[in-house]
């Protein structure tokens, strides 16, 4: 039987075949590398109730542990749930319409959809507790959200920003005292500082902390 097409133009209908899905494979790779949600870096997130990181760190100087209960023992700060914001809300402003949506949920027993802020791609794994433990600040990666009426991203969160971390820890490193101090920057001798607390706190060098199994697991 006769060849219906040439192999010349066989040839060139595989290389358009595997072309085509090497577009597709960078494609989805792209888009769940920068896949952020609605949050863009210094932009305000807006949530159901307009929760003020401001007002109540800033002005009434809540801690951070108050509400993220799980950020020094888990991979995740946590969300604190409706009972902790009741604590305060069962007596105060109770009557203000922004807080509608937060009162009508915590009597019928539901959650409230909070618009996620930090978001990493699911291929990505992160454990708040390890890096509090090593020695970062929550305003590092998060900055002064004690100044933020409602918070926005800091950082780009992008792989090249943690990686530049791991390779060289030492500049972010501080002392345990002032891990929540938001406003915290390093003093002079925070090179002699970073490495001794390297040595503290037993931070592996930069072979360890950028391999691939750090962060994808």
């Amino acid at each position: 039987m006769a060849q219906v097409f040439s192999s010349r133009f066989t040839l060139l209908l595989r290389l358009g075949a595997i072309a085509a899905l090497a577009i597709l494979a960078a494609a989805l790779v792209t888009y769940r590398v920068n896949a952020r949600g609605d949050a863009v870096e210094g932009a305000p997130v807006d949530q159901p109730v307009p929760f003020s990181h401001k007002h109540h760190v800033g002005d009434d100087g809540i801690d951070c542990r108050y509400c993220h209960v799980a950020v020094e023992t888990s991979a995740f700060a946590g969300i604190p749930p409706l009972e902790t914001c009741m604590t305060c809300h069962s007596q105060l402003f109770t009557d203000q319409p922004p807080l509608a949506p937060l009162l009508a949920a915590y009597r019928g027993r539901a959650t409230l959809a909070w618009n996620r802020v930090h978001d990493l791609p699911d291929f990505v794994y992160f454990d708040h507790s390890i890096h509090i433990a090593k020695g970062v600040g929550c305003s590092t990666c998060h900055g002064a959200v004690d100044t933020m009426p409602l918070t926005w991203r800091v950082a780009s969160l992008d792989m090249q920003w943690c990686i530049a971390c791991h390779r060289d820890p030492a500049p972010n490193l501080r002392p345990a005292d002032r891990i929540y101090d938001l406003h915290w920057t390093p003093p002079s001798n925070q090179a002699a500082l970073g490495k001794a607390l390297m040595a503290a706190n037993h931070i592996r060098g930069p072979d360890v902390l950028t391999s691939c199994s750090t962060c994808h697991r």
